[in-house]
């Protein structure tokens, strides 16, 4: 049940309906005065409507109270798949190598990222996709929970130096292979192996690619393929997205570089991943110099890589250069509209000088580009921000769904949980908002981000001493962006607080 609040009442409209009944009551109290008075009736009746009238009145609040409860979810008929849909599902370690897992994984987020970069194929998030991993499901039943109309399945096998790649587009529709290849090559034709996968699929999906398209597929691979090994290795510990996965992350894009010293993806990676460490775990400067770097080191090495001026425009954005660092998004996003990082970053920066209207929809962008908890949640937060509560409203209840799908998945992700948390609260669910925002710190109390979050519900429950409490500890483990303080509405109610203008000056 709702917690019984305030805001609540507000929400329910129970003073709208209670000030409805007092004018309807008094309306009835006149009429009956002045019927008795006219046709003469017993004035002992009055006494009879005035009790009936009290006894009416908190039945009517109950009632409506109970109306307004959050309603289930309607049966919504099954949504028809998406023209050219697709579902790459994790590639098969066949061999059962432990050492294969990283390049499964690795070909499998590089056709995703290949397919997602093709204007009018719709593919399904890596967080989607990846929750079938190990799982053996009907393609049919992955398509209707996917809403795809096709699956890529593939499976890798290596033995030294050769490399057995097997692969298989489906029909979510009827099970039928719409393609099917295996390809016998060696490690150093990998490159090779994504990219025809990649164009045969879009092939048998009838989808046209454009010149710029049929080059982006092509990528540029490193002089030693042992450093696309460790690259890879670095990809699989980023995505877990945790202080420690980042660092191996980072070891593994400097191990790239030490082999192929103009690698220039790995020196982006080094970029982000020490851009992550520096915004979400921040513990000295040395990740944002990292970051800066790297970064330019990458623009230097690949001046058309996209990948490179995102990661550039994040180092700056961290700097606080937000002018330059949105030339770099804005470069990176002409090279390639459908770059995530790009968009997301971008939409950090316009959110962090007030520019709501901006950050709204670069966040809502990124968030069609690929399913991500963050965009969604920023994008609610833009919208309130702007007062457009409904829309915010609808926002925030996506939201919560996409983080909730995210911690069915992976439930040890803070950040994802003081989300949900946010969102449960905007929507009416405090009690399940306080719930993950005590699981949030329970899983990461020294991430000065999680902190900060949990004084955003706080705040918004009007908690206000334990929001302040919060955002002290936040402070202290390292939090410090006093432009996002100032524009956050989470903690609008916050601002008049004396304590408040304290913390600013610290």
């Amino acid at each position: 049940m709702a917690a019984f609040s305030f805001r609540e009442l507000i929400r329910r409209r129970i003073p709208h309906v209670a000030g409805v009944f007092l004018a309807a009551a008094w309306g009835v109290l006149e009429f009956s005065d002045w019927a008795m008075a006219q046709f003469g009736w017993d004035s002992g009746m009055l006494p009879i409507v005035v009790v009936g009238l009290i006894v009416l009145f908190p039945v009517t609040l109950l009632v409506a109270w109970r109306a307004a409860s959050p309603p289930s979810p309607p049966i919504r008929p099954e949504k028809k798949p998406a023209r050219r849909s697709i579902a790459v599902l994790p590639f098969a370690n066949a061999g059962n190598d432990p050492a294969v897992e990283y390049l499964a994984d690795g070909l499998t987020d590089e056709i995703i990222f290949a397919l997602s970069r093709l204007e009018g194929m719709r593919v399904a998030s890596r967080t989607s996709s990846f929750a079938f991993k190990g799982r053996s499901e009907d393609v049919r039943q992955i398509g209707r929970q996917l809403n795809v109309e096709s699956v890529l399945e593939g499976s890798v096998q290596r033995s030294g130096d050769q490399l057995r790649v097997s692969t298989q587009l489906v029909s979510t529709a009827d099970g039928y292979n719409l393609w099917s290849e295996q390809f016998d090559r060696t490690m150093a034709d990998v490159f090779a192996i994504e990219d025809e996968i990649a164009h045969s699929v879009a092939g048998a999906l009838r989808v046209i690619l454009r010149r710029g398209e049929r080059a982006a597929l092509r990528q540029a691979p490193p002089t030693d393929i042992r450093a696309y090994e460790f690259f890879l290795r670095g990809r699989q510990f980023f995505h877990q997205a945790r202080k420690k996965s980042l660092e191996y992350a980072r070891e593994m894009y400097q191990r790239a570089i030490e082999i192929d010293p103009t690698y220039a993806r790995a020196h982006a990676g080094i970029a982000e991943a020490s851009g992550i460490l520096r915004l979400y775990f921040p513990s000295s400067e040395e990740d944002l110099a990292r970051a800066d770097a790297a970064s330019q080191r990458a623009l230097e090495l690949a001046p058309d890589l996209p990948e490179a001026h995102a990661a550039r425009g994040f180092a700056l954005f961290l700097m606080n250069r937000l002018d330059e660092a949105e030339r770099e998004f804005r470069t990176a996003l002409a090279i390639e509209p459908q770059l995530f990082e790009a968009q997301y970053f971008y939409a950090r920066a316009c959110f962090q000088q007030g520019r709501f209207e901006e950050a709204a929809r670069l966040f809502r962008e990124a968030d069609q580009i690929r399913e991500d908890y963050q965009a969604s949640f920023f994008a609610a937060q833009s919208l309130e921000a702007l007062g457009r509560k409904e829309e915010a409203l609808a926002a925030y209840e996506h939201a919560l769904a996409v983080a909730t799908r995210r911690l069915d998945f992976n439930p040890d992700d803070p950040r994802a949980a003081t989300m949900r948390a946010v969102s449960a609260c905007r929507i009416g669910h405090a009690d399940e908002g306080l719930h993950w925002a005590e699981r949030a710190l329970a899983i990461e109390p020294e991430d000065a981000g999680v902190r900060y979050n949990v004084a955003c519900l706080y705040a918004l429950e009007g908690e206000t001493d334990r929001a302040f409490e919060c955002l002290e500890e936040a402070v202290r483990a390292g939090f410090g962006n006093r432009e996002w303080l100032a524009n956050d509405p989470d903690i609008e109610s916050l601002r008049e607080d004396p304590r408040f203008g304290a913390l600013m000056e610290r």
